[in-house]
C-alpha cells in the first residue's frame, strides 16, 4: 500500500471519529481490473480478515483479500479522477483492449461521500 493509499484511508477514519476500521470489498472487473467499495465501520463482519496497520485497520473480506494477494493499493486524486488504483506487477494477458495492449492500472472511482 502506497502513502498516498494510507493519507486517504487515515482521513477517511479521522472524518468518521477515528474508531474502528476501513472496509474494502474488491472484486474482479475483468478486463477492466480490480474495482472497489468501502466504508468506515466500527467492527469487521464475520469472516473478514482484519490488517492490522498500526494506527488502523483494514477490514477485507476472505475474496477480497484473495484478490489483492501481490497487488499494491495507490490512491490517486487528479482533475481527471479521483480513486483507489490496483497496481498488478504480473497483469494478466488479457488482450480485450486491443492486441498487445499494455495493461492499465485499475481505478476505482469515489463517489460522493
Amino acid at each position: 500500500m502506497t502513502e498516498a493509499a494510507e493519507k486517504f484511508i487515515r482521513r477517511m477514519l479521522r472524518f468518521s471519529g477515528g474508531t474502528g476500521g476501513f472496509r474494502m470489498v474488491v472484486s474482479s472487473g475483468g478486463c477492466s481490473g480490480l474495482s472497489a467499495t468501502f466504508d468506515v465501520e466500527a467492527a469487521p463482519q464475520a469472516g473478514d480478515v482484519v490488517v492490522d496497520r498500526g494506527d488502523y485497520r483494514l477490514f477485507l473480506p476472505q475474496a477480497s483479500a484473495e484478490l489483492l494477494a501481490g497487488i499494491t493499493i495507490d490512491f490517486r486524486d487528479s482533475m481527471a479522477s479521483t480513486g483507489f488504483v490496483f497496481i498488478d506487477p504480473n497483469p494478466s494477458s488479457c488482450k480485450c483492449s486491443g492486441e498487445g495492449a499494455p495493461a492499465k492500472p485499475a481505478l476505482a472511482q469515489l463517489g460522493e461521500f
